[in-house]
């Protein structure tokens, strides 16, 4: 399975994110450049997360986004939906019934085993992200951070562009 490149950009963005104090915001601009990706395609990404209600939208001139929920309380799996969608990634569209010298209906009675595969790991994948919180991302961050040099990086920027709405 294939995730598009907008998935990491909505994990990471939404963990930069979360390093804001309870009243400031980032703008789509300075999380595309903290990450050096392009401001038009991790905008449509926030906008998807806004929709899904993980980030907060503040409007005008000194706006931007904000978690609007915990990192406990923001997993993987919320993300990743968010981003591509409810789908599930392998979508079965019964080609075992075309060809040449098809089959009757009543030869298909049983669900297709390859969709059934398919939909177990699927739902087994989902499960695996739904345990996994925003939180719990920054905890093990944390750990492979051991000289602190990542942390700094991000709170240096943190505090030169943040910005305070009111």
């Amino acid at each position: 399975m294939k995730l598009s490149e907008g998935v990491e950009q909505a994990i990471h963005s939404v963990g930069m994110l979360a390093g804001l104090s309870s009243e400031g915001v980032l703008s789509a601009a300075a999380l595309a450049e903290f990450h050096g990706v392009s401001t038009s395609y991790l905008l449509k990404h926030l906008q998807a997360l806004s929709g899904a209600g993980i980030l907060q939208t503040v409007p005008g001139p000194r706006g931007g986004y904000r978690l609007a929920r915990r990192t406990d309380e923001i997993t993987l799996l919320d993300i990743v939906l968010a981003v591509e969608g409810p789908e599930p990634a392998f979508r079965c569209k019964e080609i075992r019934q075309r060809g040449p010298n098809p089959l009757p209906q009543t030869a298909f009675t049983r669900p297709c085993g390859i969709n059934a595969a398919m939909l177990r790991a699927e739902r087994a994948y989902r499960a695996e992200l739904a345990k996994t919180s925003i939180a719990d991302i920054l905890g093990g961050l944390a750990q492979e951070d051991r000289d602190g040099a990542i942390a700094a990086r991000g709170c240096a920027f943190l505090e030169h562009n943040e910005r305070r709405p009111h």
